[in-house]
């Protein structure tokens, strides 16, 4: 990975599984990986393997891409980052099953659609790189949301082809990893990865990037 540009500011935006006790207070951090400020999953996990970029990490615990499009002006809009990643879907999926607050495909759509339009609009120099959300059902119940889970995942996957934008697809990247790994040693109540499966998730962020995708580390435009 060594040709990866230095002093590049990268943001992260989702739910709890990029959130992760991060510190709302100051969500930015360069240098060695701080876990106070960045949480302890796998932003932080990439931030102590690139110690030279600048990482803002911008996840809140529970969001749905409709609390995202609340809060897209001030956490995306207006920041200066070379590249956007966002990974967002399993709480669109999730309360449908614990709340009966279901988001439509056709809602997930055209919200992830506006929040990837007006990034593009806003920031000419900035990548975006969409993450798929992933689900492992540790308990039978937990089969019965995949559907729903797929449906967003095709919008995510139709939404890369259609912007050209790369795909990191961390649900597959785990269910491959169930051959090496119990679920439960990814993520033990099949949503919130365990410390392995962020150091995972990280590693598959990074090589999948770099290797299927290294446009989206462009020289940094920030000193």
């Amino acid at each position: 990975m060594e040709n990866l540009a230095k002093s590049l500011h990268i943001l992260f935006i989702g739910d709890s599984v990029t959130d992760c006790g991060r510190d709302r207070n100051s969500a930015t951090w360069s240098g060695h990986g701080n876990q106070l400020k960045l949480g302890d999953g796998y932003v932080f996990e990439i931030s102590k393997l690139k110690p030279d970029w600048i990482i803002t990490n911008m996840g809140i615990s529970g969001n749905r891409t409709s609390d995202l499009i609340d809060r897209w002006d001030v956490d995306v809009l207006q920041q200066n980052y070379d590249l956007l990643s966002i990974l967002i879907g399993v709480n669109d999926t999730w309360r449908a099953f614990d709340s009966n607050d279901p988001t439509s495909a056709v809602d997930f759509e055209q919200r992830y659609q506006k929040l990837i339009q007006s990034a593009i609009e806003k920031n000419k120099h900035g990548k975006i790189v969409l993450c798929t959300p992933f689900i492992l059902p540790v308990i039978k119940v937990m089969q019965d949301w995949l559907p729903d889970l797929n449906e967003k995942i095709n919008v995510i996957k139709e939404l890369s082809k259609k912007y050209a934008l790369p795909i990191v697809p961390f649900n597959n990247f785990f269910d491959d990893a169930l051959s090496t790994y119990t679920m439960g040693e990814l993520a033990e109540d099949g949503i919130h990865p365990t410390v392995l499966g962020h150091q995972l998730m990280a590693k598959w962020w990074l090589e999948n990037l770099n290797q299927e995708h290294p446009e989206v580390f462009p020289q940094p435009s920030h000193t």
